[in-house]
C-alpha cells in the first residue's frame, strides 16, 4: 500500500508489479490510434513519483515525455483513492500550459492483492476546430483499405459464423475463377483463414449451410493446415 510521510510517498513494487503495468502500453497506443492526433494518453507509474510518465503518446498536448513527474491532480486523485476506493473525477476538463482545454479521464491501475500501482490517462485536446478532429475520427476516402475491414458485432458466438459465413459466400461467389465444385472448399478456406474455426459452433454451422458433412468440413480443415 502506499506509505506516506509529511513530504514523501513510497509504494513497494514488485517485478510482477511492473510486467503487469507494461502490459497496459500497447493499449495506449491503440487508444491514441483510436481516437488520433488530437488525444494524448499517458501511463504513470506509482512507483517513482517524481518520474512518474512511464509511457506517453502525443506528449506535445502538455509538453511531457517519459519521466515527467505526476501531476499535482493526479496525486489528490490517488489520495481520495486510498482513502474511499473510487476515482474522483473520473472525467474532467482542465487546460495545459499554454492555455488549451483538454477533456480528460483517469483511471487507477491496480496491481497484486489490488495494491495502486498506476493511472491511465487520456487527455483530449478541444481548443483544435471541431471538424478538424472529426475528420480524423472519419474514414479517409483516399485509402481504398479502411473499406475493405468488416467486423461483426454480436451477441452470440453463432451470430459471428453466421455473418462471416455470409461475407465469405458473398465473396467466392463474386470470384469468377471458382467454380461449383470448388465452391465449398473455397468458402471453408476463406472463413480458415479468418480463424472462424476457432469458435466452437463453426463446423456444424457450415456444414449445415452448405449442405456437406461435417466430416467434409474437417477434411477442408486439414488440408489447408497440411
Amino acid at each position: 500500500m502506499i506509505k506516506t510521510t509529511e513530504h514523501t510517498y513510497k509504494t513497494e513494487f514488485t517485478s510482477r508489479d511492473r510486467e503487469l503495468l507494461e502490459g497496459y502500453f500497447r493499449l495506449a497506443d491503440s487508444m491514441a490510434d483510436l481516437i488520433g492526433p488530437h488525444c494524448e494518453v499517458v501511463i504513470h507509474s506509482l512507483e517513482n513519483f517524481e518520474q512518474s510518465v512511464v509511457k506517453i503518446v502525443n506528449g506535445h498536448h502538455t509538453g511531457r515525455k517519459e519521466g515527467s513527474p505526476i501531476t499535482d491532480l493526479g496525486l489528490k486523485m490517488l489520495r481520495l483513492y486510498e482513502q474511499t476506493g473510487e476515482v474522483t473525477p473520473k472525467s474532467y476538463f482542465s487546460n495545459n500550459k499554454g492555455g488549451e482545454m483538454l477533456k480528460s479521464s483517469t483511471c487507477i491501475l491496480a496491481g497484486e492483492d489490488g495494491k495502486p500501482i498506476g493511472m491511465f490517462c487520456v487527455n483530449m485536446n478541444l481548443s483544435h476546430p471541431f471538424p478538424e478532429i472529426i475528420k480524423t475520427l472519419m474514414p479517409d476516402t483516399s485509402q481504398h483499405q479502411s473499406f475493405d475491414m468488416t467486423e461483426n458485432f454480436s451477441a452470440s458466438a453463432g451470430d459471428v459464423v453466421e455473418q462471416a459465413l455470409t461475407h465469405a459466400i458473398s465473396e467466392v461467389d463474386a470470384d469468377t475463377s471458382v467454380n461449383l465444385k470448388g465452391r465449398n472448399k473455397a468458402i471453408t478456406k476463406v472463413l480458415f483463414d479468418n480463424g472462424i474455426f476457432e469458435l466452437k459452433e463453426a463446423t456444424n454451422i457450415v456444414a449445415n449451410h452448405l449442405s456437406i458433412t461435417k466430416h467434409a468440413v474437417y477434411k477442408y480443415i486439414r488440408e489447408f493446415k497440411s
